[in-house]
């Protein structure tokens, strides 16, 4: 195959000189460009290489087949000789094979496997733009064994649209700039009718483009359901008539995808229905007109599954502008977005780190043994405090130390709760149905709605569906499309665990929810003893079944999907399960306990004998005779119950958190040696500071208030106590000599959460300040007091923190007024040279 040019090729000999010098490199090139199949053949003789592979990340597997197949057809091979990909289920590389494009966690197995990466000498980082988890994950890896074993390893980080100056300075790392090979996009919106749903929208747009412009037409679609649907309105129309309609999206046969990327050989025109895997990588050849709707599937994190689901989400300007660009590859173009031109979209796309499910990047982070990895944007604490904790229910870790079962998980590719069921079965049977589980979890629901709009809770339903399917039958209320690719997920993983046949059709009535508790140890649920629908779940919320549930009446129930919501989870799929397997797989969660606890309905201490599933109550008896020394354990947990309130609190004890908390505000530089005393911080941390002051005690109201300030300041050190005292004094002398106090406060409602501190206040008679210039501040002078300013009568006359500019402007118009009102105090018309005083005048003066 002759070698056409690309906009990238004269880039290309700098590419290897930067390489040559250097270890890194950010490369930006927009769509058609070529860097996606230029780049990784210009460097296979470079002298650093030495023969070594280089191995390419891709976001998508139709961009990776593509890719690879592109690179192997310009060498006259086929692929898996000197070009190859690896993907989920499918290989195609050899012995030969020196460029190796991958995808999804396939570079994090390589590198956990074999962190000096031997035979590899370069990592490229495919459409980084996209900021998938794998790719953020895997370059943080590639950095770390880059650093302690492999200085010689190439990093090339490469994409259409990237803040590239702030990736570069994160990398330490030149930066290169290529052209791209485009011509004028006009661009314009093309407005939806009133609730028009969006297959008709497309085709309306479509049927305009196909009348109106010339070449083929590509249709961005958020996903496969509604590529399906605007197929069907299309050939319900005159489109069809036009134009060939084609799909493009990861789920399509081989054969179907190679179809698309190449042009048509009678020359027809065509319709491509595609999803964002469009958007880069792939080239489509002759098409002119671009149809955008704006939206794309991308992973959020969903409660209801405990999983990374895909959403329709707003596409970011850098994708539409990318799409855009895809109209004018051979000829001016046209662009026709589907939202309003008023609609502003966010700049970039957001990293996928930052809001999808961690379990499987910390399980990857156990495995590798440091979570102190440089991410370009870090994991969040929280999500990853509760992916750990997933992680131990399912015994992947122990500790913060990955198991052996841990990394059998991490060779299945997989979420951890899908692992975890996959290698749980010991019995053939089991293991086949745990793959029909995993396939049904992963996809889309065979299901269809019912006729009142719903649809059924049963898991069991759907699997009995895809048993039906492998019979010759499909049932009314399923898709024949889902249970298809439904039947291939579940033989790809039987395949996975060397399990020859599918499982047997007559399932006993709990065998489905017997292997799949071992997915959501955390969500094994049991019917609440008074209330038939509601179910106290391992983790210990609650849920609550539909009315109409297919499980009303099971006692144990194992939910896969659930929605949250006011008061008690709403059931959304599960399964029953039997209680006696459950003591057989996780005898070590079942414990009796004496608890000491506060009873809130008594407002006193009760003690217990509870027997317990993780924290299921299945047994309550009391005791007669609790331990004395859980009392200060169960008067912590009221405290948590009712709040902070409910301790002695004195004036003064208020006084000093808010004096405490305002010196933290008003001194940054002092902020870590002092404690928080926040509500939010007090609370979290009773077990420290006020359960020894509870020791001992049986009543919560034993507390008296010397020792709630005792705890209360028991982590302030005496030098710290006087430091406070000297920042944020109770009492100031004012110029009549007498003392006068401070009142400090807190905003517990601030914008940031913690609260804001007030203004502190000093109320005052007006005539003892006689002779003072300026307002009195504390904290090092950084903070000026609120002047409440006093009658003679102890009423307020004014409220000030600029005491100079008071006495220059307001003073004369006060003392006019009081003057008469009080005769027998000083009202001087000079407050500046006055004599201060809190007395009124002597008789006869």
């Amino acid at each position: 195959m002759s070698r056409a040019a690309f906009p990238i090729d004269e880039l290309l000999p700098r590419i290897r000189e930067s390489l040559a010098a250097h270890p890194r490199l950010v490369l930006e090139a927009p769509p058609g460009a070529g860097k996606t199949t230029q780049v990784p053949p210009a460097l296979l003789d470079a002298p650093w290489l030495a023969g070594r592979k280089i191995v390419m990340l891709e976001p998508r597997r139709v961009a990776a087949r593509a890719a690879a197949q592109f690179m192997a057809k310009q060498r006259g091979e086929d692929v898996g000789g000197t070009v190859g990909y690896r993907i989920r289920f499918e290989n195609r590389v050899s012995a030969a094979t020196r460029i190796e494009v991958v995808t999804e966690g396939i570079l994090t197995r390589l590198i956990q496997d074999d962190p000096t990466l031997d035979g590899i000498g370069a990592l490229l980082f495919d459409e980084f733009h996209e900021r998938h988890l794998s790719a953020d994950l895997g370059l943080a890896l590639a950095l770390d064994v880059q650093a302690a074993l492999r200085e010689d390893l190439r990093i090339v980080v490469m994409s259409a649209t990237l803040d590239g100056e702030r990736l570069a300075a994160f990398l330490d790392a030149p930066r290169l700039s290529s052209a791209g090979r485009s011509y004028p996009v006009t661009v314009a919106h093309f407005a939806a009718r009133r609730e028009e749903k969006l297959e008709h929208h497309v085709r309306r747009a479509i049927e305009h483009a196909l009348a109106t412009h010339p070449g083929d037409v590509l249709a961005f679609l958020p996903g496969q359901r509604e590529i399906a649907r605007t197929d069907a309105a299309l050939a319900a129309g005159d489109a069809a008539r036009r134009a060939d309609v084609l799909q493009l999206h990861g789920e399509l046969p081989v054969e179907r995808q190679s179809r698309v990327l190449q042009p048509d050989p009678d020359g027809h025109r065509r319709v491509v229905l595609a999803t964002n895997v469009a958007e880069s990588s792939v080239t489509l050849p002759g098409v002119r007109v671009v149809i955008d709707s704006g939206l794309a599937r991308e992973p959020r994190y969903d409660p209801n599954s405990g999983f990374a689901r895909l959403d329709v989400v707003n596409i970011a300007q850098a994708s539409a502008d990318q799409r855009a660009g895809r109209a004018g590859r051979v000829a001016e173009g046209f662009a026709y977005r589907l939202w309003p031109e008023s609609q502003r979209l966010e700049a970039q796309r957001r990293a996928e780190i930052a809001h999808v499910e961690l379990a499987g990047l910390a399980l990857e982070l156990a495995a590798w043994g440091d979570a102190g990895l440089r991410f370009v944007d870090a994991p969040p604490a929280g999500a990853l405090a509760a992916a750990r904790e997933l992680l131990h229910r399912l015994g992947a870790l122990d500790r913060d130390a990955i198991t052996p079962l841990g990394r059998r998980m991490l060779t299945l590719g997989t979420h951890p709760r899908l692992a975890a069921m996959l290698l749980a079965p010991a019995e053939t049977n089991e293991r086949a149905l745990a793959c029909d589980l995993a396939a049904l979890i992963e996809a889309r629901d065979p299901l269809l709605a019912r006729s009142g709009g719903g649809r059924s809770d049963a898991l069991a339903e759907r699997w009995q569906a895809l048993a039906a399917f492998r019979h010759g039958r499909v049932t009314a209320d399923a898709s024949r499309s889902a249970l298809v690719a439904l039947d291939q997920a579940a033989k790809q993983w039987r395949r996975r665990l060397r399990v020859d046949v599918p499982p047997q059709a007559d399932l006993p009535p709990h065998a489905i929810g017997d292997v799949l508790l071992h997915a959501y140890p955390d969500r094994i649920a049991r019917q609440h003893p008074s209330d038939p629908y509601r179910y106290q779940l391992a983790n210990g919320r609650s849920a609550r079944l539909f009315d109409d549930s297919m499980l009303y009446g099971e006692p144990w129930i194992v939910i896969s999907e659930l929605r949250d919501e006011a008061r008690d989870a709403r059931v959304l799929r599960a399964a029953p399960l039997d209680e006696g397997r459950l003591r057989r797989d996780f005898p070590q969660r079942f414990t009796r306990e004496d608890r000491v606890v506060w009873d809130a309905n008594v407002r006193g201490i009760a003690a217990v004998r509870e027997t317990r599933f993780d924290r299921i109550v299945l047994e309550s008896k009391s005791l007669a005779k609790p331990d004395p020394s859980r009392y200060a354990d169960a008067l912590v947990d009221a405290v948590r119950q009712l709040g902070l309130a409910a301790l002695p609190w004195t004036e003064a004890l208020q006084q000093w958190r808010a004096r405490v908390r305002c010196v933290r505000a008003w001194m940054p530089e002092l902020a870590d040696t002092l404690p928080d005393l926040s509500d939010a911080a007090l609370l979290a941390t009773l077990d420290a500071w006020l359960k020894p002051a509870l020791s001992g005690k049986t009543r919560l109201d034993a507390l008296d208030e010397q020792a709630l300030g005792e705890a209360l300041k028991s982590g302030v050190e005496w030098a710290l106590r006087q430091k406070i005292d000297a920042l944020a004094p109770t009492r100031i002398v004012v110029p009549s000599g007498l003392e006068r106090r401070i009142e400090y406060g807190f905003d517990a409602n601030g914008a940031d959460g913690e609260g804001t501190p007030e203004a502190p206040v000093l109320a005052v008679k007006l005539q003892e300040l006689f002779g003072l210039p300026d307002t009195p501040r504390i904290a090092e002078g950084r903070v000026p007091l609120t002047l409440h300013l006093l009658s003679p009568g102890g009423k307020p006359l004014q409220i000030t923190r600029d005491l100079r500019s008071f006495w220059d402007r307001t003073y004369p118009e006060v003392k006019k007024e009081m003057k008469g009102r009080y005769p027998r105090h000083p009202w001087p018309d000079d407050p500046w040279s006055a004599t201060a005083t809190h007395r009124a005048k002597p008789r006869g003066t």
